[in-house]
Protein backbone atom coordinates (compact mmCIF):
# COMPACT_ATOMS: atom_id res chain seq x y z
CA UNK A 1 0.00 0.00 0.00
CA UNK A 2 1.28 3.56 -0.91
CA UNK A 3 1.18 6.09 1.39
CA UNK A 4 1.28 10.15 0.60
CA UNK A 5 4.93 11.26 0.71
CA UNK A 6 3.75 14.60 -1.26
CA UNK A 7 6.41 14.01 -4.14
CA UNK A 8 4.52 11.26 -5.65
CA UNK A 9 6.68 7.90 -4.10
CA UNK A 10 5.62 5.08 -2.42
CA UNK A 11 6.43 4.91 1.70
CA UNK A 12 8.99 1.62 0.63
CA UNK A 13 11.17 4.17 -1.95
CA UNK A 14 14.86 4.28 -0.83
CA UNK A 15 16.92 7.37 -1.11
CA UNK A 16 17.00 9.67 -3.68
CA UNK A 17 19.89 11.47 -4.15
CA UNK A 18 18.94 13.58 -7.26
CA UNK A 19 16.11 14.50 -5.27
CA UNK A 20 17.77 15.16 -2.29
CA UNK A 21 20.75 17.54 -3.70
CA UNK A 22 17.99 19.74 -5.22
CA UNK A 23 16.29 20.45 -2.24
CA UNK A 24 19.70 20.55 -0.28
CA UNK A 25 21.54 23.31 -2.81
CA UNK A 26 17.65 25.08 -2.77
CA UNK A 27 17.59 25.31 0.63
CA UNK A 28 21.39 25.95 1.39
CA UNK A 29 21.69 28.54 -1.60
CA UNK A 30 18.73 30.73 0.10
CA UNK A 31 21.31 31.85 3.45
CA UNK A 32 23.18 34.40 1.49
CA UNK A 33 19.60 36.15 0.64
CA UNK A 34 18.20 35.16 3.72
CA UNK A 35 21.23 35.67 6.38
CA UNK A 36 20.18 39.37 8.09
CA UNK A 37 16.55 38.13 8.36
CA UNK A 38 18.00 35.02 10.38
CA UNK A 39 20.20 37.32 12.58
CA UNK A 40 17.64 39.45 13.47
CA UNK A 41 15.36 36.34 14.45
CA UNK A 42 18.25 35.43 16.82
CA UNK A 43 18.25 38.73 18.43
CA UNK A 44 14.34 38.76 18.82
CA UNK A 45 14.39 35.53 20.02
CA UNK A 46 16.86 36.78 22.98
CA UNK A 47 14.47 39.12 24.12
CA UNK A 48 11.60 37.99 26.54
CA UNK A 49 8.73 39.29 24.44
CA UNK A 50 9.85 36.28 21.51
CA UNK A 51 11.71 34.30 23.64
CA UNK A 52 9.22 31.67 22.20
CA UNK A 53 10.12 31.75 18.80
CA UNK A 54 12.66 28.50 18.25
CA UNK A 55 9.44 26.93 19.42
CA UNK A 56 7.66 27.71 16.53
CA UNK A 57 9.67 26.13 13.61
CA UNK A 58 9.32 22.84 15.71
CA UNK A 59 5.74 23.63 16.23
CA UNK A 60 5.41 23.81 12.20
CA UNK A 61 7.42 20.97 11.49
CA UNK A 62 5.27 18.63 13.99
CA UNK A 63 1.88 20.21 11.97
CA UNK A 64 3.42 19.33 8.60
CA UNK A 65 4.49 16.03 9.84
CA UNK A 66 0.64 15.39 10.72
CA UNK A 67 -0.57 16.51 7.69
CA UNK A 68 1.55 14.52 5.72
CA UNK A 69 0.74 11.76 7.89
CA UNK A 70 -3.05 12.26 7.91
CA UNK A 71 -3.41 13.19 3.53
CA UNK A 72 -4.32 10.60 0.89
CA UNK A 73 -2.25 8.43 -1.16
CA UNK A 74 -0.63 10.45 -3.57
CA UNK A 75 0.36 8.22 -6.82
CA UNK A 76 0.80 10.51 -9.57
CA UNK A 77 4.01 13.06 -10.13
CA UNK A 78 2.29 16.59 -9.63
CA UNK A 79 2.25 18.87 -12.87
CA UNK A 80 0.77 21.91 -10.96
CA UNK A 81 4.02 23.15 -9.82
CA UNK A 82 4.98 26.74 -11.85
CA UNK A 83 2.79 28.50 -9.46
CA UNK A 84 5.33 27.32 -6.72
CA UNK A 85 7.84 28.59 -8.26
CA UNK A 86 6.67 31.99 -9.16
CA UNK A 87 5.69 32.17 -5.43
CA UNK A 88 9.19 31.39 -4.79
CA UNK A 89 10.43 33.94 -6.87
CA UNK A 90 7.93 36.59 -5.32
CA UNK A 91 9.77 36.18 -2.35
CA UNK A 92 13.08 36.42 -3.07
CA UNK A 93 12.30 39.84 -4.20
CA UNK A 94 10.95 41.05 -1.45
CA UNK A 95 13.99 39.43 0.33
CA UNK A 96 15.86 41.29 -2.32
CA UNK A 97 13.88 44.62 -1.54
CA UNK A 98 14.21 43.72 2.32
CA UNK A 99 18.67 43.24 1.73
CA UNK A 100 18.32 46.70 -0.62
CA UNK A 101 16.60 48.46 2.57
CA UNK A 102 18.13 46.80 4.99
CA UNK A 103 15.26 46.22 7.09
CA UNK A 104 15.36 42.78 7.88
CA UNK A 105 11.77 42.13 8.81
CA UNK A 106 10.98 42.63 4.91
CA UNK A 107 13.68 39.54 5.35
CA UNK A 108 12.24 37.10 7.93
CA UNK A 109 8.62 37.64 6.34
CA UNK A 110 10.47 37.05 2.46
CA UNK A 111 11.14 33.80 4.37
CA UNK A 112 8.22 32.83 5.16
CA UNK A 113 6.95 33.23 1.36
CA UNK A 114 9.54 31.71 -0.02
CA UNK A 115 9.04 28.54 2.07
CA UNK A 116 5.45 28.58 1.08
CA UNK A 117 6.44 28.24 -2.63
CA UNK A 118 9.00 25.23 -2.12
CA UNK A 119 6.15 23.42 -0.25
CA UNK A 120 3.82 24.73 -3.33
CA UNK A 121 6.72 23.36 -5.48
CA UNK A 122 7.37 19.96 -4.23
CA UNK A 123 3.88 19.32 -3.90
CA UNK A 124 2.28 20.81 -6.40
CA UNK A 125 -0.26 23.79 -6.13
CA UNK A 126 -3.48 21.36 -5.84
CA UNK A 127 -2.08 19.52 -2.41
CA UNK A 128 0.80 21.71 -1.61
CA UNK A 129 -2.08 24.51 -0.58
CA UNK A 130 -3.00 22.61 1.92
CA UNK A 131 0.39 22.71 3.57
CA UNK A 132 0.00 25.86 4.16
CA UNK A 133 -1.25 26.20 7.70
CA UNK A 134 2.04 25.10 9.05
CA UNK A 135 3.63 27.39 6.88
CA UNK A 136 1.81 30.01 8.20
CA UNK A 137 2.08 29.43 11.97
CA UNK A 138 5.63 30.74 10.71
CA UNK A 139 4.55 33.98 11.58
CA UNK A 140 4.41 33.72 15.16
CA UNK A 141 8.64 33.43 15.38
CA UNK A 142 8.76 36.73 13.67
CA UNK A 143 9.12 40.06 15.50
CA UNK A 144 6.28 42.66 14.99
CA UNK A 145 7.46 45.97 13.03
CA UNK A 146 8.91 48.39 15.17
CA UNK A 147 6.23 51.08 14.86
CA UNK A 148 3.46 48.40 15.76
CA UNK A 149 4.99 46.80 18.15
CA UNK A 150 5.05 50.41 19.90
CA UNK A 151 1.68 50.90 19.50
CA UNK A 152 0.41 47.81 20.63
CA UNK A 153 3.16 48.14 23.81
CA UNK A 154 1.74 51.39 24.74
CA UNK A 155 -1.87 50.07 24.52
CA UNK A 156 -1.49 47.43 26.23
CA UNK A 157 0.19 49.23 29.07
CA UNK A 158 -2.84 51.23 29.55
CA UNK A 159 -5.26 48.98 28.90
CA UNK A 160 -3.68 46.84 31.60
CA UNK A 161 -2.81 49.52 34.21
CA UNK A 162 -7.13 50.94 33.70
CA UNK A 163 -8.38 47.18 35.00
CA UNK A 164 -5.31 46.38 36.87
CA UNK A 165 -6.51 49.40 39.08
CA UNK A 166 -9.97 48.29 38.94
CA UNK A 167 -8.70 44.60 40.45
CA UNK A 168 -6.83 46.98 43.08
CA UNK A 169 -10.24 49.15 44.39
CA UNK A 170 -11.97 45.39 44.61
CA UNK A 171 -9.49 44.86 47.63
CA UNK A 172 -10.75 48.02 49.21
CA UNK A 173 -7.41 49.22 48.79
CA UNK A 174 -6.83 53.09 47.84
CA UNK A 175 -5.34 53.77 44.35
CA UNK A 176 -5.29 56.50 42.11
CA UNK A 177 -4.23 56.37 38.51
CA UNK A 178 -1.96 58.83 36.46
CA UNK A 179 -0.94 57.41 33.02
CA UNK A 180 0.36 54.42 33.25
CA UNK A 181 1.69 55.44 37.07
CA UNK A 182 -0.41 53.33 39.98
CA UNK A 183 -0.15 55.59 42.80
CA UNK A 184 -1.11 53.86 45.96
CA UNK A 185 0.02 56.90 48.05
CA UNK A 186 3.11 55.51 50.38
CA UNK A 187 4.12 53.25 46.49
CA UNK A 188 3.96 54.24 43.12
CA UNK A 189 4.03 51.67 40.57
CA UNK A 190 4.76 52.05 36.55
CA UNK A 191 3.29 49.82 34.87
CA UNK A 192 6.82 49.34 32.18
CA UNK A 193 6.80 47.53 28.91
CA UNK A 194 7.63 44.19 31.29
CA UNK A 195 4.01 44.61 32.39
CA UNK A 196 1.93 45.33 29.05
CA UNK A 197 1.12 41.67 28.51
CA UNK A 198 2.77 41.27 25.04
CA UNK A 199 5.63 38.85 26.44
CA UNK A 200 2.70 36.32 27.09
CA UNK A 201 0.30 37.16 24.11
CA UNK A 202 2.64 36.31 21.37
CA UNK A 203 3.17 32.25 23.14
CA UNK A 204 -0.30 32.55 23.70
CA UNK A 205 -1.63 33.84 20.35
CA UNK A 206 0.67 30.83 19.07
CA UNK A 207 -0.87 28.23 21.68
CA UNK A 208 -4.19 29.00 20.77
CA UNK A 209 -3.49 28.97 16.86
CA UNK A 210 -1.85 25.30 17.50
CA UNK A 211 -5.26 24.63 19.33
CA UNK A 212 -7.51 25.40 16.66
CA UNK A 213 -5.75 23.54 14.38
CA UNK A 214 -5.60 20.34 16.52
CA UNK A 215 -9.27 20.82 17.95
CA UNK A 216 -12.14 18.63 17.24
CA UNK A 217 -14.79 20.60 16.49
CA UNK A 218 -16.76 22.66 14.42
CA UNK A 219 -14.92 25.78 12.80
CA UNK A 220 -17.01 28.36 14.55
CA UNK A 221 -15.26 26.69 17.86
CA UNK A 222 -11.47 26.70 16.49
CA UNK A 223 -12.50 30.68 15.37
CA UNK A 224 -13.61 31.36 19.34
CA UNK A 225 -10.48 29.63 20.85
CA UNK A 226 -8.60 32.03 18.32
CA UNK A 227 -10.18 34.99 19.41
CA UNK A 228 -10.35 34.21 22.81
CA UNK A 229 -6.47 34.48 23.46
CA UNK A 230 -6.27 38.80 22.68
CA UNK A 231 -8.58 39.54 25.93
CA UNK A 232 -7.57 36.14 27.64
CA UNK A 233 -4.06 37.70 28.12
CA UNK A 234 -4.88 41.05 28.87
CA UNK A 235 -7.36 40.67 31.53
CA UNK A 236 -5.15 38.04 33.01
CA UNK A 237 -2.30 39.97 33.06
CA UNK A 238 -4.30 42.86 34.51
CA UNK A 239 -5.18 40.62 37.28
CA UNK A 240 -1.12 40.37 37.84
CA UNK A 241 -0.52 44.21 38.14
CA UNK A 242 -3.43 44.19 40.56
CA UNK A 243 -2.22 41.45 42.55
CA UNK A 244 1.10 42.91 42.91
CA UNK A 245 -0.51 46.25 43.98
CA UNK A 246 -2.40 45.13 46.46
CA UNK A 247 0.90 43.29 47.73
CA UNK A 248 3.06 46.61 47.74
CA UNK A 249 0.41 48.32 49.58
CA UNK A 250 0.29 45.48 52.34
CA UNK A 251 3.97 44.39 51.99
CA UNK A 252 6.18 47.13 50.47
CA UNK A 253 7.73 47.89 47.70
CA UNK A 254 10.17 44.70 47.49
CA UNK A 255 7.25 42.96 46.23
CA UNK A 256 6.98 44.45 43.01
CA UNK A 257 10.59 43.31 42.26
CA UNK A 258 12.71 40.06 41.99
CA UNK A 259 11.63 36.58 42.12
CA UNK A 260 7.97 37.31 42.65
CA UNK A 261 7.72 39.54 39.62
CA UNK A 262 8.90 36.98 37.70
CA UNK A 263 7.10 33.83 39.15
CA UNK A 264 3.79 35.74 38.98
CA UNK A 265 4.23 35.95 35.17
CA UNK A 266 5.12 32.33 34.59
CA UNK A 267 1.72 31.70 37.25
CA UNK A 268 -0.35 33.92 34.51
CA UNK A 269 1.24 32.46 31.41
CA UNK A 270 -0.23 28.83 32.89
CA UNK A 271 -3.29 29.87 34.06
CA UNK A 272 -3.81 32.03 30.50
CA UNK A 273 -3.13 27.76 29.35
CA UNK A 274 -5.41 26.25 32.03
CA UNK A 275 -8.73 28.62 30.98
CA UNK A 276 -7.87 27.99 27.10
CA UNK A 277 -8.23 24.16 28.35
CA UNK A 278 -11.46 25.18 29.98
CA UNK A 279 -13.13 26.99 27.12
CA UNK A 280 -12.28 24.06 25.21
CA UNK A 281 -14.17 21.60 27.07
CA UNK A 282 -16.88 24.09 27.18
CA UNK A 283 -17.44 24.32 23.86
CA UNK A 284 -16.93 20.71 23.60
CA UNK A 285 -19.99 20.96 25.78
CA UNK A 286 -21.87 22.47 23.52
CA UNK A 287 -21.69 19.94 20.57
CA UNK A 288 -24.65 16.72 20.78
CA UNK A 289 -21.98 13.85 21.66
CA UNK A 290 -19.16 16.19 23.50
CA UNK A 291 -15.36 14.80 24.10
CA UNK A 292 -13.17 15.08 26.81
CA UNK A 293 -10.32 17.28 26.40
CA UNK A 294 -7.44 14.92 25.57
CA UNK A 295 -9.84 13.52 22.45
CA UNK A 296 -10.73 16.57 21.89
CA UNK A 297 -7.29 17.85 21.65
CA UNK A 298 -5.87 15.65 18.60
CA UNK A 299 -2.03 15.18 20.29
CA UNK A 300 -1.29 11.57 18.49
CA UNK A 301 2.31 11.66 17.06
CA UNK A 302 2.29 8.11 16.30
CA UNK A 303 4.15 7.48 13.15
CA UNK A 304 5.82 11.05 12.43
CA UNK A 305 9.66 10.07 12.81
CA UNK A 306 8.62 7.66 9.51
CA UNK A 307 7.05 10.54 8.08
CA UNK A 308 10.11 13.11 8.42
CA UNK A 309 12.56 10.29 6.66
CA UNK A 310 10.61 10.76 3.82
CA UNK A 311 12.47 13.81 3.03
CA UNK A 312 15.47 11.60 1.26
CA UNK A 313 12.75 10.57 -1.06
CA UNK A 314 12.09 13.49 -2.68
CA UNK A 315 11.91 13.08 -6.33
CA UNK A 316 13.85 15.45 -8.13
CA UNK A 317 11.35 17.81 -10.88
CA UNK A 318 12.40 20.54 -13.51
CA UNK A 319 10.23 22.88 -10.94
CA UNK A 320 12.58 21.72 -8.12
CA UNK A 321 15.69 22.32 -10.22
CA UNK A 322 14.32 26.08 -11.51
CA UNK A 323 13.60 26.63 -8.03
CA UNK A 324 16.80 26.24 -6.70
CA UNK A 325 18.97 27.64 -9.54
CA UNK A 326 16.26 30.94 -9.63
CA UNK A 327 17.03 30.83 -5.65
CA UNK A 328 21.09 30.79 -5.71
CA UNK A 329 20.93 33.38 -9.03
CA UNK A 330 19.01 36.32 -6.34
CA UNK A 331 21.67 35.04 -3.94
CA UNK A 332 24.71 35.58 -6.21
CA UNK A 333 23.02 38.27 -7.31
CA UNK A 334 23.21 39.74 -3.70
CA UNK A 335 26.64 38.67 -2.64
CA UNK A 336 27.65 40.36 -6.16
CA UNK A 337 26.38 43.80 -5.14
CA UNK A 338 28.30 43.49 -2.03
CA UNK A 339 26.37 43.82 1.72
CA UNK A 340 27.64 47.77 2.57
CA UNK A 341 26.40 49.20 5.37
CA UNK A 342 24.78 52.02 5.53
CA UNK A 343 25.92 55.14 4.30
CA UNK A 344 27.53 56.91 6.91
CA UNK A 345 26.24 60.82 7.82
CA UNK A 346 28.67 63.47 8.61
CA UNK A 347 26.90 65.49 12.24
CA UNK A 348 27.95 67.39 15.13
CA UNK A 349 26.93 65.63 18.26
CA UNK A 350 24.10 66.87 20.37
CA UNK A 351 26.61 67.61 23.23
CA UNK A 352 27.77 71.02 20.86
CA UNK A 353 24.21 72.33 20.79
CA UNK A 354 24.63 75.93 21.51
CA UNK A 355 22.82 76.41 24.83
CA UNK A 356 22.58 80.26 24.35
CA UNK A 357 20.78 81.35 21.31
CA UNK A 358 20.27 85.54 21.36
CA UNK A 359 18.44 86.17 24.73
CA UNK A 360 17.66 82.26 25.09
CA UNK A 361 20.26 80.26 27.90
CA UNK A 362 19.54 76.58 28.26
CA UNK A 363 20.16 73.55 30.29
CA UNK A 364 20.72 70.20 29.34
CA UNK A 365 18.87 67.19 31.03
CA UNK A 366 19.82 63.81 30.86
CA UNK A 367 16.78 61.03 30.12
CA UNK A 368 16.44 59.12 33.11
CA UNK A 369 18.26 55.31 32.38
CA UNK A 370 15.24 53.47 31.66
CA UNK A 371 13.55 56.17 29.61
CA UNK A 372 16.58 56.08 27.23
CA UNK A 373 16.89 52.55 26.89
CA UNK A 374 13.78 52.35 25.57
CA UNK A 375 14.03 55.54 23.46
CA UNK A 376 17.44 53.60 21.54
CA UNK A 377 18.98 56.84 19.98
CA UNK A 378 22.01 56.95 18.71
CA UNK A 379 22.27 60.83 20.05
CA UNK A 380 19.76 63.09 21.45
CA UNK A 381 19.13 66.23 22.91
CA UNK A 382 17.32 67.61 26.22
CA UNK A 383 17.10 71.26 26.38
CA UNK A 384 15.04 73.92 28.03
CA UNK A 385 15.87 77.46 27.04
CA UNK A 386 14.07 80.02 29.37
CA UNK A 387 14.93 84.10 27.98
CA UNK A 388 14.62 87.76 30.19
CA UNK A 389 10.96 88.79 29.28
CA UNK A 390 9.38 85.29 28.49
CA UNK A 391 6.91 83.91 30.41
CA UNK A 392 7.84 80.48 30.35
CA UNK A 393 10.21 77.91 29.14
CA UNK A 394 10.84 76.47 25.95
CA UNK A 395 11.68 72.95 25.50
CA UNK A 396 13.74 71.46 22.59
CA UNK A 397 13.81 67.92 22.04
CA UNK A 398 15.49 65.44 19.30
CA UNK A 399 16.74 62.18 19.01
CA UNK A 400 18.66 60.65 16.29
CA UNK A 401 18.89 57.52 14.93
CA UNK A 402 22.14 56.81 12.53
CA UNK A 403 19.65 53.42 11.46
CA UNK A 404 16.32 52.97 11.57
CA UNK A 405 16.16 49.65 10.43
CA UNK A 406 18.30 47.20 13.26
CA UNK A 407 14.87 47.38 15.56
CA UNK A 408 15.74 51.05 16.82
CA UNK A 409 13.71 53.62 15.58
CA UNK A 410 11.59 56.71 16.29
CA UNK A 411 8.87 56.74 18.57
CA UNK A 412 5.99 58.94 17.74
CA UNK A 413 5.19 61.35 21.00
CA UNK A 414 1.28 61.03 20.01
CA UNK A 415 1.99 57.12 21.33
CA UNK A 416 4.46 57.38 24.10
CA UNK A 417 2.43 60.87 25.10
CA UNK A 418 -0.40 59.45 27.17
CA UNK A 419 1.67 56.70 29.23
CA UNK A 420 3.08 59.72 31.11
CA UNK A 421 -0.33 60.69 31.81
CA UNK A 422 -0.66 63.35 29.55
CA UNK A 423 -4.25 63.88 27.39
CA UNK A 424 -3.90 64.77 24.04
CA UNK A 425 -6.30 67.39 23.88
CA UNK A 426 -6.09 68.45 20.16
CA UNK A 427 -3.66 67.10 17.12
CA UNK A 428 -3.44 68.72 13.50
CA UNK A 429 -1.00 69.55 10.66
CA UNK A 430 0.19 73.14 10.65
CA UNK A 431 2.14 75.08 8.53
CA UNK A 432 5.09 76.77 10.07
CA UNK A 433 7.19 79.54 8.11
CA UNK A 434 10.84 80.24 9.42
CA UNK A 435 12.59 82.73 7.18
CA UNK A 436 16.06 83.23 7.81
CA UNK A 437 16.54 79.29 8.10
CA UNK A 438 17.01 76.55 5.64
CA UNK A 439 13.70 74.90 5.77
CA UNK A 440 11.46 77.74 4.72
CA UNK A 441 7.83 77.01 5.17
CA UNK A 442 6.84 73.38 6.17
CA UNK A 443 4.31 71.13 7.79
CA UNK A 444 4.41 70.28 11.94
CA UNK A 445 1.98 68.44 14.07
CA UNK A 446 0.27 70.57 16.72
CA UNK A 447 -0.49 69.40 19.74
CA UNK A 448 -2.29 71.12 22.54
CA UNK A 449 -1.84 67.99 25.78
CA UNK A 450 -3.21 67.95 29.40
CA UNK A 451 -2.35 66.26 32.52
CA UNK A 452 -4.74 67.83 35.41
CA UNK A 453 -4.93 71.47 35.33
CA UNK A 454 -1.59 71.80 33.22
CA UNK A 455 -1.94 72.35 29.83
CA UNK A 456 1.56 72.39 27.78
CA UNK A 457 1.75 73.37 23.28
CA UNK A 458 3.92 70.77 21.22
CA UNK A 459 5.31 71.06 17.75
CA UNK A 460 6.79 67.61 16.67
CA UNK A 461 8.03 66.10 13.08
CA UNK A 462 9.48 63.76 11.79
CA UNK A 463 13.19 64.90 10.05
CA UNK A 464 14.28 62.33 7.29
CA UNK A 465 17.17 62.78 5.10
CA UNK A 466 16.43 66.46 4.12
CA UNK A 467 12.31 65.94 4.31
CA UNK A 468 10.10 67.23 7.12
CA UNK A 469 7.15 64.25 8.26
CA UNK A 470 4.16 64.51 10.03
CA UNK A 471 3.05 60.82 10.19
CA UNK A 472 5.18 58.37 10.91
CA UNK A 473 3.60 54.80 8.75
CA UNK A 474 4.78 57.45 5.53
CA UNK A 475 8.12 58.50 7.53
CA UNK A 476 8.68 54.76 7.75
CA UNK A 477 7.98 53.85 4.42
CA UNK A 478 10.63 56.97 3.33
CA UNK A 479 13.01 55.13 5.09
CA UNK A 480 12.76 51.68 3.05
CA UNK A 481 12.89 53.87 0.07
CA UNK A 482 15.79 55.69 0.98
CA UNK A 483 17.43 52.90 2.05
CA UNK A 484 17.18 51.48 -1.56
CA UNK A 485 17.93 54.93 -3.33
CA UNK A 486 20.11 56.39 -0.64
CA UNK A 487 21.69 53.73 1.12
CA UNK A 488 20.75 55.96 4.10
CA UNK A 489 17.94 55.32 6.59
CA UNK A 490 18.99 57.76 9.21
CA UNK A 491 16.54 60.04 10.66
CA UNK A 492 15.29 62.04 13.64
CA UNK A 493 12.47 63.02 15.89
CA UNK A 494 12.00 66.83 16.57
CA UNK A 495 10.10 68.70 19.08
CA UNK A 496 9.53 71.85 20.47
CA UNK A 497 7.32 72.35 24.13
CA UNK A 498 5.86 75.07 25.70
CA UNK A 499 3.28 75.47 28.81
CA UNK A 500 -0.15 77.15 28.22
CA UNK A 501 -0.12 79.58 31.33
CA UNK A 502 -3.63 80.00 32.66
CA UNK A 503 -2.65 83.86 32.09
CA UNK A 504 -2.24 83.42 28.16
CA UNK A 505 -3.89 82.48 25.53
CA UNK A 506 -3.05 79.69 22.99
CA UNK A 507 -1.36 82.22 20.46
CA UNK A 508 0.97 83.75 23.16
CA UNK A 509 2.51 80.13 23.79
CA UNK A 510 3.06 79.69 20.14
CA UNK A 511 4.66 82.96 19.82
CA UNK A 512 6.86 81.93 22.07
CA UNK A 513 7.79 78.94 20.99
CA UNK A 514 8.18 79.66 17.64
CA UNK A 515 10.33 82.44 18.46
CA UNK A 516 13.02 79.50 19.69
CA UNK A 517 12.38 77.55 16.98
CA UNK A 518 13.28 79.86 14.53
CA UNK A 519 16.81 80.67 16.51
CA UNK A 520 17.12 76.35 16.90
CA UNK A 521 16.30 75.93 13.35
CA UNK A 522 19.13 77.72 12.22
CA UNK A 523 21.73 75.60 13.61
CA UNK A 524 19.93 71.91 13.29
CA UNK A 525 21.64 71.01 9.81
CA UNK A 526 24.95 70.75 11.77
CA UNK A 527 23.36 68.18 13.75
CA UNK A 528 20.35 66.37 11.76
CA UNK A 529 22.20 66.05 8.15
CA UNK A 530 20.43 66.89 4.92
Amino acid sequence: MTTANGVGRPLTASLNAPGLFWFILLVAGSLPLFWIGIVSLGQAWSTPEYSHGPLIPMISLYLFLRELRNGPAVTEVPTDRARGVGVIVFGLLVALLGNLARVPDIVTYAMIIWTGGVVLTIFGWKRGIRHQLPVLHLIFMLPLPQMIYWKMNIFLQQVSSVIGVWFVRLADVPVFLEGNIIDLGVYKLQVAEACSGLRYLFPILSFTYLTAILYRGPFWHKAVLMLSAVPLTVLMNSFRIGVIGILVNSYGIEQAEGFLHFFEGWVIFLLCIALLALLAVALQRLTPNPLPLMDAIDLDTQGLGGILGRVTMIRPSTAMALAAVITLAFSGLWAWRGTAEVVPVTRDSFALFPQRMGEWSGSSTVLDADIAKVLAATDYANITYSAPGERDQVNFFSAFYANQTNGDGIHSPEVCLPVGGWEIFSLEPHTVTLPGTPYGTFQVNRAVIQKGLSKQLVYYWFEQRGKRMTNDVLAKVSVIADGVMLGRTDGALVRFTTPINPNETEADAEARLQRLMGLAMAKLPRFLPI
